[in-house]
């Protein structure tokens, strides 16, 4: 019997970063499994120029750039039928449509969790040897600190308390195992018992927050966790405790937020925030008990290559009958990023 036609492929991202996403010797396998011009890249789903590729399409290869795929979008891929993101979140890019038509999606998600995981465990080793303020006083004063000023330094039982078992929660808890922590989590979705398995105290989101030395936030952005870190609960922060957002800066009430960092009760380290970027007036650029990081915890540079291997096993897994390892459904969207 004479071999089944391999899927028409197009990508579907900003241009910029197919290089990174799938370097030669991945594209060698993209190439190998489908039917894909690897130098077309649809940006503009309403470009004449991409209209064939984008009618001709069963699968879609998107990523950061890709627009909304909405009733439009779909009209004009009638043979489309699955849709493989090699980014993280999938909420912005799909829309009721795609749902209703049934278009299997998957998400190199769990790829991007790893280095989100990696930064904020090394934000919490720094944050427990009080690093930046030691960096601080030392570009101020080039002596060392006393012993009276590192008396409270160390990571030794430091109490870290993560909101959110996500995908980088779990990673992160993990990653947190081999560490002298006692480790608090929060997430209304997770047992008492699951909590434990995964090295963990489950709390209240008040008492993780009243019992927690290092706050670190891995909670989706959905209308439940909107400003979840109010004024109230930002108070429950022990004097002098780390607040680490490497989620969403929806998750926190900004100007609560500010004051609280504005009168040095807390200290933050901040990678992403409300408004993103901060408008250049914010005095949290100024602040010596806040860190800010420009959105750099997630995928970056060559770290990007991971997610591009993701994308082609699916595509690999697709084309031998196999069911996506990574798929998103629609009830997912109610509690993940």
């Amino acid at each position: 019997m004479p071999s089944p036609q391999p899927p028409r492929v197009a990508f579907a991202m900003d241009p910029v970063h197919l290089p990174l996403l799938f370097p030669p010797p991945l594209m060698a396998r993209l190439r190998k499994a489908s039917d894909l011009d690897p130098a077309l890249v649809v940006r503009d789903f309403t470009d004449p120029a991409t209209a064939d590729a984008v009618a001709r399409a069963e699968v879609l290869i998107t990523g950061w750039g890709c627009p909304r795929l909405d009733a439009g979008v779909l009209a004009a891929a009638p043979r489309l039928r699955t849709v493989l993101h090699a980014a993280g979140s999938v909420r912005s890019l799909v829309g009721e449509a795609l749902w209703e038509r049934g278009i299997t999606v998957s998400s190199a998600v769990t790829g991007n969790a790893l280095p989100v995981a990696e930064y904020t465990l090394a934000m919490i080793l720094l944050a427990g040897k009080d690093t930046f303020t030691h960096r601080e006083r030392f570009r101020a004063s080039h002596t060392y600190p006393s012993h009276t000023e590192t008396a409270a330094t160390g990571n030794v039982g430091r109490r870290v308390g993560v909101i959110g078992a996500s995908r980088v929660g779990r990673r992160l808890l993990e990653l947190l195992r081999p560490f002298d922590f006692t480790v608090l989590l929060h997430d209304p979705y997770v047992s008492p018992a699951e909590a434990t398995a995964l090295g963990a105290e489950l709390l209240s989101l008040e008492d993780l927050l009243r019992h927690s030395d290092i706050v670190s936030l891995h909670a989706p952005d959905i209308p439940e966790t909107y400003r979840m870190l109010d004024a109230d609960r930002l108070a429950l922060i022990r004097d002098g405790g780390v607040l680490i957002n490497t989620s969403r800066g929806a998750l926190v009430d900004p100007g609560a937020l500010t004051d609280e960092l504005v009168s040095g009760r807390l200290h933050a380290i901040l990678d992403v925030t409300e408004p993103e970027p901060l408008p250049a007036g914010s005095p949290l650029y100024r602040l010596p008990n806040v860190f800010l990081t420009p959105h750099i915890a997630g995928s970056l540079g060559n770290e990007l290559e991971r997610l591009g291997r993701i994308v082609v096993e699916e595509l690999e897994r697709l084309v031998a009958g196999l069911p996506p390892a990574h798929e998103v459904r629609h009830s997912d969207l109610d509690r993940v990023a």
